[in-house]
């Protein structure tokens, strides 16, 4: 079954480019993964996230506050 990774934060610039770098790390793993944005800011916070860009892989929040690296989302992707 593939991953299910969410985006969580608003729409914004830092969200997008988080977004752009899951994808591309999801490309270079050779990973087949659903990836959705959340941008209902109520969705977000019962999630327990207080700042965004947030990445959520399996429904489990494993980075939030910040762009991660490419390195970073590899690294977060397979570990999970």
């Amino acid at each position: 079954m593939a991953k299910k990774i969410e985006i969580l934060g608003t729409g914004c610039p830092r969200c997008k480019k988080t977004e752009e770098v899951i994808k591309k790390a999801l490309e270079e793993l050779g990973i087949d993964a659903m990836v959705e944005k959340v941008e209902d800011v109520t969705e977000i916070i019962s999630r327990g996230v207080a700042s965004t860009p947030a990445v959520a892989i399996d429904g489990k929040v494993v980075i939030s506050g910040k762009i991660p690296s490419l390195e970073e989302a590899k690294s977060l992707i397979q570990k999970s």
